[in-house]
């Protein structure tokens, strides 16, 4: 099925996609800030990387079949329906009464914004020509920069004033004017086509990852059980390997992921996602327990990775002119690891501004690494594919970052055993279950010093994804420049996608 949007609304329309990217990029700084807080009256900190992963289990098996359905009935119904779905998860959120409640209301949350990121880049590609779609962009990259200066403040005045339910009830009235936006606005026609959903791929998916992120989480748990998750997870793989061989159009196309260049840059951006979601959600915990300063400031250093990131984006363009796609691509990569290192010299001694400068380098370093793959990867296959190819990428980042988050959280969890002591591990987890725990941790200096080097073993482990990011980008095989050609080796698809959508949920 084709469609066709009506442009004679465009403002309107983009001011809607605007409100939309604006909701989904305020709650990665918002979220990542309050969730210390969150788990400190709820309960149940040993599951505090749930909060991030069920989210991004979501949307990440969601986010083609919604790009399939936008073909089958329309931009302007999964659109609206997405976002409603995202805004029942919102309010279900805000009333939480455990954390087993509130993973499951992330869960929800997460099934509606798989539909917001990929759909709104449908929409602007139906907009704008090719030609146009810079300005489109560097509009969306202003929404994820205003984001990153709103959001901590917001995160820490709720959490120091409010209820920590505002956190999640603040996506009500961006919600709400975005469906009345595109209900007044976004026209279209539509012509059937008969598309095919790989709703067997995305069951067998979900059912693949979910027996890892439980394997991951629960590592106290008994033999037999993690036997038997470990044998669900490999069953249920190779049925879903076997579905996407067969699947007329399946969630993974293997044709595609056979490529070269598209299967390493899809490897760069999973193992990329890993280690960004990493400092997304140890980062604030780091500052506030260790540093012992306050939620503001935690949103703050944070922040400057998602300033990093569309700066990078709007600066793409010079240094694809300057020094050409492949050199851009590297610097980006050998700028992510420099920044992750920055994360191995903090002590409770160190300045937040030092953590920042970290957070801003592996964000500026990401913005080119995740703009300059979408790049390379829509320009290695023709017009028909295109759509897949972008898919895929995105799928890769948010699947890197469900598994990441869940990873990570695990080794922290296996760090504070190691480090504690048996009762001194137990206090920890005492400490992180009260609702100020992060302050009376970091007044507890036997406490903190656990939870210091605990946290630093998740560092290393942001460390090592970053470094195998930046080996796999420099296996990506794009030709250099030769001499008398233009900058640019390849043709810079200006549709890319400008903001990090993953990071912090």
């Amino acid at each position: 099925m084709s469609t066709a949007v009506d442009r004679s609304k465009r403002p309107f329309i983009i001011a809607s996609i605007m409100l939309a990217t604006f909701m989904v990029a305020i709650e990665a700084t918002i979220v990542a800030t309050a969730v210390p807080r969150i788990v400190g009256e709820l309960g149940g900190f040993t599951y505090y990387s749930w909060v991030f992963s069920a989210f991004l289990l979501a949307q990440s098996t969601t986010t083609v079949i919604y790009g399939k359905m936008s073909d089958v009935f329309g931009r302007k119904p999964v659109l609206v329906g997405g976002t409603a779905l995202f805004l029942v998860g919102s309010v279900l959120c805000g009333f939480a009464w455990s954390m087993g409640s509130l993973i499951l209301f992330r869960l929800l949350q997460g099934l509606g914004a798989g539909a917001i990121t990929p759909v709104t880049m449908t929409v602007i590609g139906d907009l704008y020509k090719l030609e146009e779609r810079g300005r489109a962009q560097g509009m969306m990259a202003s929404v994820w920069a205003t984001s990153a200066v709103i959001g901590p403040l917001a995160g820490g005045v709720i959490v120091d004033h409010l209820s920590w339910a505002w956190i999640f009830w603040l996506n009500l009235p961006f919600g709400v004017l975005t469906i009345l936006g595109f209900l007044l606005f976004l026209r279209e026609s539509i012509q059937p086509r008969k598309v095919r959903i790989d709703y067997t791929g995305a069951a067998l998916f979900s059912v693949a990852i979910v027996s890892l992120l439980v394997i991951l989480t629960e590592t106290d748990t008994d033999g037999w059980t993690l036997g038997g998750l470990a044998l669900l997870f490999l069953v249920a793989g190779l049925l879903f390997l076997w579905q996407e061989r067969r699947a007329p159009e399946p969630i993974i196309s293997l044709e595609l992921w056979g490529r070269r260049l598209i299967a390493t840059s899809n490897i760069a951006t999973l193992l990329a996602g890993m280690a960004l979601i990493g400092l997304t959600t140890i980062l604030p915990v780091y500052v506030q327990g260790v540093l012992g300063r306050s939620p503001i400031t935690a949103g703050f250093t944070l922040s400057m990775l998602v300033f990093g990131w569309p700066l990078a984006v709007m600066l793409s363009q010079r240094l694809y002119r300057a020094f050409g796609v492949r050199r851009t691509l590297r610097v980006g990569s050998l700028l992510f690891p420099v920044g992750a290192a920055f994360l191995l010299f903090l002590t409770p001694q160190t300045h937040p501004v030092v953590a920042g400068a970290g957070a801003f380098i592996m964000g500026f370093g990401m913005g080119l690494i995740s703009l300059t793959t979408i790049a390379v990867v829509q320009d290695s296959v023709e017009w028909s594919m295109r759509g897949s190819a972008t898919a895929s990428i995105i799928f890769a980042r948010n699947l890197g970052s469900t598994i990441g988050a869940t990873a990570l959280g695990a080794i922290l969890n296996i760090g504070i055993a190691h480090f504690g002591s048996g009762a001194l591990a137990a206090s920890v987890h005492d400490v992180l279950n009260q609702p100020a725990g992060l302050a009376e941790l970091a007044a507890n200096p036997s406490v903190r010093g656990v939870f210091d080097q605990a946290l630093h073993w998740t560092f290393l482990g942001v460390v090592a994804m970053a470094v195998l990011t930046f080996v796999t980008i420099w296996l990506i095989p794009i030709a250099p420049r030769r001499a008398g050609t233009k900058p640019q080796e390849v043709e810079i698809e200006a549709a890319a996608e400008p903001g990090p959508a993953a990071v912090g949920h």
